[in-house]
């Protein structure tokens, strides 16, 4: 294990956002007392220091926190006084201290006294009414990247990893959790109970954690040593056997894949009521939305399930990979991340192979792609200086294309070689930082393959390339094929033609003796492959794992749809979602396309027909509104024979993932198709849904609200918001809540915005009087979803505009941009030109790439607007308007 004493030196442009090294953490011992009541906390802390050289003054991190006392002491029994000045801006206090404090180990002591805010970031509080219907507070905590600096003073930076021993003084009756098992319980002052924690492993302050409330837990489960259990408000214990199954299972096989025990005494999994990210990897006490971690395994749908599963999967694998190896600086955040996806998906296979995730990890693939084939992407790794600017790499690009290019170099290499070259990785740093490089020399050790000039290519630049293939004449008699790789880009980039990846082609040639596969790497702009014998049809990305997309030419292309039963579904997906991105290019005409997805008529897989069904929802919201029915018709002559099959009940024998299909294919059937007798059935079915959640299959019911809402009046927008307020568990609650945005009447979608952007005051009165009220996680999703409305989108935005400043100021700062994210609905020329030139004038505090990726998407979709409006019509009117 590096000594931390030798911790490198930023460099000088870096040192204005970065610590001097000059004094080195090792321990805290960390005491805190919050009160519940007035939202307010107290806190000690001795900080066994290692002072490298001398110094007169110490900084370290320390925001919106006023420090009481500072001083140091020494084995021989010197004290040196500290003044402390706190600088907000820079987010610092610098200790002046009356000597020179010479070389060697001392100890810190500091008094000090902060806020329980309400921005759900550092110490923060959250709140849920119990049976009585008594607001109860919570005591919580979300550091990463940098509030940790809110709840005490620290060394509030990766590198500067250290153990912590934590106390909480809490009241009688409260339950206090933190990183590390409880160790001891003693009397405090004032009826209160100081709870003592083990020593955590060293580690980096994002990952310190500590809750305190009236909470319950579950039994502790024992895996393999460690203690498991599930943390909760009241009354939610029904909500946590499902968690415990998956959060038992992923421990054992991460322990397993990484040849490494966990590295923490005890493992919590705790529901907060508000939270603003999806969950966080705190060591031994993992923080998460209800929603992420709670569910009714019996009544919960597919998508339901497996969201929990993912998640916790995802905050698990970060035990290791990101708790036990960490970054040495913010730039290095995207492999956490990355990594955690990744390996979400290879435990969450395991746990349920039935369910093909890595087949459904085709959708986030292909989400990425759609960010970087803008002109504003990024690359997944950039120099970061302050910490701030890491904030912005907390985005798709990083989770969704970091995680699809480590399957695609594990694909590449084996996935026994890759996972040698993980555990390696992980021993010879583990309670250590590292740099990026670190991981692929590990991989290249266990695999003698280039890795490092493999991902380079792919981490430090953004974009990716269409692959274009075609046959070509060798001699006389051999054909060859023929590949080229060019960036691929929505827009017309003259730049595009100068950039090149390494590119890990699988191939699959098929004929009359069988298929056969065979890869290659593609470094140039150009290769060839010599066909040994005849071929009939061509699979250019083999199992779907490529980070690129294929063009083909077009008698390779009529070849493969004419062989559509030799696919893959992942191959199939690909082939859809690579023509689809061609057509809004302006590369494939909207007739050919529409052409090509009858084809699918018979499709059996719900991922391909997710990305046709997103396509053709495309074209009804470009199309005019004249044209739409004839849209909508196109969807229920292709979709109507499917569900027609499907039935609305469950069969026996039949898996989860038909289930899934059936409630797609229904939801879609009578919100974008609006088939009539699709909407009647859901009505009755809604009703019957209301008496018995049981009368309804799990994954027809999400459909079922989704049609009733789309058809709905004023009587079931009330019916919705009642629902909302007293819903049975956190996925109905969400499902009634985001289902007000559907509604398609302006009166309501100006009624929504008001329940998630109440007056100021009127929050508390709305919740005191029992009344729905909207969290302000939730708030801004909701009114980015209304922002898509296809008849209120201009009312959400006008109100966007209008309450800006309220908008900024009271909802979490990464929810912003996020929030935004509906102005690419807003494509009409008069509302592009209006959003584009507010956001001349306007910003957000976190996420400005991400925001400038929204407006380029925007113009995007006004292109096509304008570019293919004519063409759907004309194409509609050709074919009367029917398949």
């Amino acid at each position: 294990m590096p000594d931390q004493a030798t911790l490198e030196t930023p460099p000088l442009d870096e040192r204005a956002y970065r610590l001097p090294r000059t004094v080195v953490p090792e321990r805290y011992e960390l005491t805190l007392t919050p009160d519940l009541h007035a939202f307010t906390f107290r806190g000690e802390e001795s900080v066994a220091l290692r002072v490298v050289e001398p110094v007169r003054e110490i900084q370290l991190n320390a925001l919106e926190l006023e420090i009481d006392e500072a001083y140091l002491t020494n084995s021989a029994g010197d004290r040196l006084e500290a003044t402390v000045t706190l600088d907000e801006e820079q987010e610092r206090a610098t200790l002046a201290l009356a000597e020179t404090a010479a070389r060697g180990a001392w100890t810190l002591h500091l008094r000090f006294r902060g806020i329980l805010n309400d921005k759900l970031h550092g110490f923060y509080r959250s709140t849920y009414r119990d049976s009585e219907g008594t607001e109860q507070v919570i005591a919580t905590t979300q550091f990463e990247a940098t509030d940790a600096r809110r709840a005490f003073p620290c060394w509030d930076e990766p590198d500067f990893k250290a153990v912590y021993a934590v106390t909480l003084v809490v009241d009688e009756g409260l339950m206090a959790v933190s990183n590390a098992g409880e160790v001891g319980r003693t009397p405090a002052d004032d009826g209160k109970v100081a709870v003592r924690f083990a020593d955590t492993i060293k580690m980096s302050t994002y990952l310190v954690a500590f809750i305190v409330g009236r909470l319950e837990a579950t039994d502790a489960v024992d895996v393999d040593g460690t203690p498991l259990r599930i943390i909760f408000v009241p009354g939610k214990r029904n909500l946590a056997d499902f968690a415990l199954e998956v959060g038992s299972f992923v421990l054992r096989f991460f322990a397993g894949y990484y040849g490494i025990p966990y590295p923490g005494d005890k493992l919590d999994m705790i529901a907060l009521p508000d939270f603003a990210a999806g969950a966080m990897e705190n060591l031994g006490a993992i923080t998460y939305r209800e929603t992420a971690l709670l569910v009714d395994k019996e009544t919960a749908s597919h998508g339901d399930l497996e969201r929990v599963a993912d998640v916790i999967a995802h905050e698990m694998a970060h035990m290791w990979f990101g708790d036990l190896v960490t970054m040495s600086w913010w730039n290095g955040i995207w492999l956490n991340e990355a990594f955690a996806t990744f390996m979400e998906m290879l435990a969450v296979d395991a746990f349920k192979p039935e369910w093909q995730r890595w087949m459904s990890f085709s959708l986030g693939r292909d989400a990425a792609m759609l960010t970087d084939g803008l002109e504003s992407t990024r690359a997944i790794e950039f120099p970061v200086r302050a910490p701030d600017e890491c904030r912005g790499m907390f985005d798709i690009l990083t989770y969704e294309k970091g995680a699809a290019v480590l399957r695609m170099l594990e694909q590449y290499l084996g996935g026994p070689v890759f996972q040698r070259g993980i555990g390696q990785y992980l021993e010879a740093h583990k309670y250590a930082n590292t740099e990026t490089s670190d991981l692929w020399d590990a991989i290249e050790e266990a695999s003698g393959e280039p890795a490092r000039k493999i991902m380079d290519s792919w981490i430090f630049q953004g974009g990716f390339p269409v692959v274009s293939v075609e046959l070509a004449q060798a001699d006389g008699t051999r054909k060859q094929l023929a590949l080229n790789q060019r960036r691929f880009r929505y827009l017309p980039d003259s730049a595009s033609t100068s950039v090149r990846w390494q590119v890990p082609i699988m191939l699959r040639l098929g004929g009359m003796q069988g298929s056969e596969s065979r890869k290659l790497l593609l470094g140039e702009e150009r290769a060839s492959v010599e066909l040994r014998e005849q071929v009939d049809w061509i699979v250019a990305n083999e199992g779907g794992h490529g980070f690129y997309r294929v063009r083909y030419a077009p008698e390779l292309l009529r070849s493969l749809t004419a062989n559509l039963e030799n696919l893959s579904a992942v191959e199939r997906f690909n082939l859809v979602t690579d023509t689809w991105a061609s057509v809004v290019a302006g590369s494939t005409p909207i007739a050919d396309y529409l052409d090509f997805a009858k084809l699918f008529g018979a499709e059996t897989d719900r991922n391909v027909w997710v990305a046709l069904l997103g396509s053709l929802g495309y074209l009804h919201r470009m199309a005019t509104p004249e044209v739409r029915p004839r849209v909508q018709a196109y969807v229920r002559d292709l979709v109507g024979p499917s569900v027609e099959r499907l039935g609305w009940t469950p069969r026996a024998g039949e898996t989860e993932l038909v289930g899934q299909l059936r409630g797609t294919l229904i939801s879609s059937l009578g919100t974008l198709g609006e088939d009539e007798l699709t909407r009647a059935h859901a009505k009755v079915l809604h009703a019957a849904y209301l008496e018995d959640r049981a009368a309804v299959a799990r994954d027809v019911a999400p459909a079922v609200i989704a049609i009733v809402a789309d058809a709905g009046g004023v009587d079931e927008y009330e019916l919705f918001v009642r629902r909302y307020s007293d819903a049975p568990t956190p996925q109905e609650e969400q499902r009634y809540l985001f289902a007000l945005a559907s509604f398609r009447d302006r009166d309501l979608v100006g009624r929504t915005l008001e329940l998630a952007l109440p007056p100021p005051g009127a929050e508390g009165a709305a919740g005191a009087a029992g009344q729905a009220q909207v969290r302000t996680q939730n708030a801004p999703y909701l009114i980015g979803s209304l922002l898509q409305n296809l008849v209120g989108g201009d009312v959400a935005w006008t109100f966007v505009k209008e309450h800006w400043d309220e908008i900024m100021e009271r909802f979490p700062d990464n929810a912003h941009v996020r929030m935004l994210a509906g102005i690419t609905a807003l494509s009409t020329p008069e509302l592009a030109d209006d959003v584009a030139q507010f956001f001349t004038t306007h910003t957000v505090k976190e996420g400005a790439k991400t925001l400038e990726q929204h407006l380029e998407r925007l113009r995007i979709n006004r292109a096509f607007r304008e570019r293919e409006a004519g063409n759907i019509a004309r194409y509609f009117e050709r074919s009367g308007g029917a398949t």
